[in-house]
């Protein structure tokens, strides 16, 4: 079938190209089959290059490999005629592109071709191992292994949407046969995919309070997917016995887990190995099966094309429909789409398999194919959903390598937080979160308060009003030096306020501070900041600590003190669109290290079970703060293992397990009970 398929795709390439022609068919099956002997032949070579070289050395042995193949197999064969090299540059492109394309009309799974050496090399080892699943019924000798694959940003809802209407047919699949079950599980502020993956792969997320944090001791902002400072992260929060410990793998993932062998990981990319290269692109021998496969890497970048075409009608769609709320799909996000979708995701899955037929006993891979189109698109729009057809289809594939492996992995699959609809901060009320905060320290009273009806605002403005006469307040310019509001030296570079955003969490630091602002200091100096925050219609509330009360959520109709358990709320509590774990979360969050003197969350709005909220960044699919469905994610796992109950919470009705360090520990419970860790 692979010899006839290369055969087609020559033949219509040759016919394609001016400076290349066939005598006759046999001559293109004949070219066609010294292609593939060849690369058998070339595969060891370049597979310790690799491993010297590098994934980058891979990615030049393989072009060159592939290059070389053609070249010969249309100088080499009676009845081929090559006019130069160029020519068989043009016949490599177009074979990709044509073997691609008859993939798509024919149904075929796009990703499978990327395994097919893979695949065949396990089978033959299990057929030798007599481990194959065809053999008599004798249980399974194999040693245990364990495969996490995380689906970045597929809330719950959306995964149960996806089953209903047969886009995930793998995992509906696995739930209908009794082999897996699922259930949602509570991603606590801050529902970022740093945070979360904190959690999962380390057990800990308390030194990552957002996306992109200010870092006071650094002097700095922390941007947690840059390499540098996805390594310094991890080296805060790592202990040597993370999930991947032992001899596990991590793939596309934004910190290792402790893993032995990291592909494409963020934290690794500044790290070397011992054979001199960048340890975060990961072993280069690994990288060859994708890279040197005739026609695998050409007809990626095939599908990568058509993926960006398929973008450009998919945002046209939008505009002409007036899909609301939307955003602008155009610049890089095109080429962005389609490495992630087509790209990125056949290379994780060729590093997967290769990881599983070498039998790591634990791999962890992340796909970010949903995320990505839902930031940009919505979580529940069309092109978002049918994202899912793509990882799925790659769980069917992992599923067939599974079977050869030597070990008998079982699959769990999860998520690490959901994502939420809405029109943007900026959209909503005409400029970002940062201008909007220059311009209330700038003014010296809240606008929007004065401007109101006092009855109104009376809870805040009474509340915001006796901040300036509480008696721990002083008033000279020592005291107030103490506090940091006094002109300390500081460098001129320090700029006076930071605004970070993540999705519709948005965080406030006062740089030139040493330390973290109370509220009472806040509002000392810029009396209308906070006040004319919670004035805002995008605006939900805003978390500060005081002196008086310690953390308090400010509302615009009122105040509620979080660390006071059974105190009554001031006027309307600001926390009741946002649901039960609002209090417990915010409270966290708050707590964290490196957090921001001000916590700014984005006002939900529409009917329960269809909440939007306002990101303070360029999204109408966000995530990182709280309300919508951007805390429920899920865990779908083997059904012969249970979710122990002492993980599990109450979070309204429901029992469900709260914050990716729980899932944490029940993976490594599983894998313990299983064997699979020490």
């Amino acid at each position: 079938m692979a010899l006839a398929t290369t055969a087609v795709g020559l033949g219509l390439a040759i016919a394609a190209v001016d400076g290349a022609s066939a005598g006759n068919p046999g001559a293109v099956l004949l070219a066609a089959l010294v292609v593939g002997l060849g690369d058998v032949l070339l595969r060891p070579p370049l597979r310790l290059l690799a491993g010297v070289a590098g994934a980058v050395g891979a990615l030049v042995a393989g072009l060159a490999a592939q290059l070389l193949l053609t070249w010969a197999a249309l100088s080499v064969v009676p009845g081929l005629l090559l006019v130069d090299t160029w020519s068989a540059v043009e016949v490599l492109v177009v074979t990709g592109a044509v073997m691609a394309a008859g993939r798509w009309l024919w149904g075929a799974n796009d990703s499978e071709y990327v395994i097919a050496d893979v695949l065949r090399r396990a089978r033959a080892h299990a057929r030798r191992a007599g481990t194959l699943p065809t053999d008599p019924p004798r249980g399974d000798a194999r040693p245990p292994g364990l495969l996490v694959v995380q689906l970045d940003g597929v809330g719950a809802p959306v995964l149960a949407a996806a089953m209903e209407a047969g886009l995930a047919p793998t995992m509906q699949r696995w739930v209908a046969s009794g082999s897996h079950v699922w259930a949602p599980w509570w991603a606590r502020v801050p529902s970022t995919t740093p945070a979360s993956q904190a959690g999962l792969l380390h057990g800990d997320s308390s030194q990552v309070p957002a996306f992109r944090w200010w870092d006071r001791d650094l002097g700095r902002l922390v941007v947690t997917n840059h390499p540098a400072d996805a390594a310094l992260v991890e080296q805060r929060l790592a202990d040597g016995n993370g999930l991947l410990s032992g001899g596990g793998t991590a793939i596309s993932t934004m910190f290792s887990g402790d893993a032995t062998r990291a592909y494409l990981v963020m934290s690794r990319t500044r790290t070397r190995g011992r054979h001199g290269e960048r340890a975060g692109l990961g072993p280069g021998a690994s990288f060859v099966g994708f890279f040197a496969g005739p026609f695998v890497l050409t007809r990626a970048v095939g599908l990568s094309l058509g993926e960006m075409v398929k973008e450009l009608y998919q945002a046209r769609r939008q505009r002409v429909r007036d899909v609301r709320p939307r955003i602008s799909r155009g610049g890089w996000f095109v080429v962005l789409r389609g490495v992630t979708n087509v790209l990125l995701r056949d290379l994780n899955t060729a590093l997967v398999a290769e990881a599983l037929v070498r039998g790591d006993p634990t791999v962890f891979v992340d796909l970010v194919d949903y995320d990505e189109i839902a930031h940009h698109a919505g979580p529940t729009r069309p092109e978002s959903l049918r994202a899912l057809e793509g990882v799925d289809r790659v769980l069917g594939i992992l599923e067939k390598v599974v079977e050869v492996a030597p070990r008998a992995y079982r699959v769990v699959v999860l998520s690490d937080h959901g994502q939420a609809l809405g029109a943007t901060f900026e959209q909503v009320e005409g400029r970002s979160l940062l201008d909007t905060v220059r311009a209330l320290m700038s003014e010296p009273h809240a606008a929007g308060l004065q401007a109101s009806d006092g009855e109104q605002w009376g809870p805040i403005t009474a509340f915001l009003t006796s901040l300036t006469s509480h008696p721990v307040v002083g008033r000279t310019r020592d005291e107030r030096g103490r506090r940091g509001l006094a002109d300390e030296p500081v460098e001129e570079s320090t700029p006076e306020v930071v605004v970070a955003a993540s999705g519709n969490l948005g965080l406030v630091w006062f740089p030139r501070s040493p330390h973290r602002l109370a509220l009472e200091d806040l509002h000392e100096r810029w009396p209308g900041l906070v006040g004319g925050l919670v004035a805002l219609e995008a605006v939900g509330f805003v978390v500060a600590d005081t002196r008086a009360r310690g953390l308090v959520a400010v509302g615009a109709r009122g105040v509620v003190a979080l660390e006071r358990e059974g105190e009554p709320v001031d006027g309307e509590d600001p926390l009741a669109p946002y649901g039960p774990r609002a209090r417990a979360d915010l409270t966290r969050a708050a707590r964290l290290a490196n957090t921001g003197d001000l916590m700014v969350v984005s006002a939900v709005c529409g009917p329960v079970g269809a909440r939007h909220v306002h990101a303070f960044e360029g999204q109408i699919g966000s995530h990182g703060g709280i309300g919508g469905d951007q805390n429920e994610a899920f865990l779908l796992h083997p059904a012969v293992w249970e979710v122990d109950a002492d993980l599990l919470e109450r979070v309204g009705g429901r029992t469900m397990v709260v914050g990716a360090e729980q899932v944490h520990r029940q993976l490594l419970r599983w894998a313990r009970e299983a064997g699979i860790r020490a």
